[in-house]
């Protein structure tokens, strides 16, 4: 299995308003593939979490790449949720949608540009 750290930072009690802060690392290109969800206009990703959202809920990732030290804050948005013993062994988590902006589309094309061409492989991902 690729490995993908995932590291939720608590925000508060559930009725706080703040978005949910998750840093996600990706150490390996097949993690990244395997969570990335090109369906999304603005791309976004796949994040594993056993916590309730509601589509919609704002979430603000911190990204780690592979093999780049910088990390990526992204405002999202859940644009899917993966529920618990969802159908055909899915892991639970939610789809994160990037927003409309230039720093978030140039992240956009850096994830494409890692994944090269798998990114239109067949294999199975934790995503659509």
């Amino acid at each position: 299995m690729s490995e993908l750290n995932v590291r939720a930072a608590a925000s508060g009690s559930a009725a706080a308003a703040r978005p949910s802060v998750i840093q996600l690392v990706f150490r390996e290109k097949g993690a990244l593939y395997a969570a990335y969800i090109p369906l999304f206009a603005d791309g976004g990703l796949f994040v594993p979490t056993t916590r309730e959202y509601r589509l919609g809920d704002d979430i603000y990732l911190l990204l780690s790449l592979p093999e780049d030290p910088q990390r990526y804050p992204v405002a999202g948005k859940v644009g899917w949720i993966t529920p618990a013993n969802a159908s055909g062994g899915r892991t639970q988590g939610v789809g994160v949608r990037f927003p409309n902006d230039e720093k978030t589309r140039i992240l956009k094309l850096k994830i494409e540009e890692i994944l090269g061409t798998s990114i239109s492989s067949s294999k199975p991902t934790q995503t659509i």
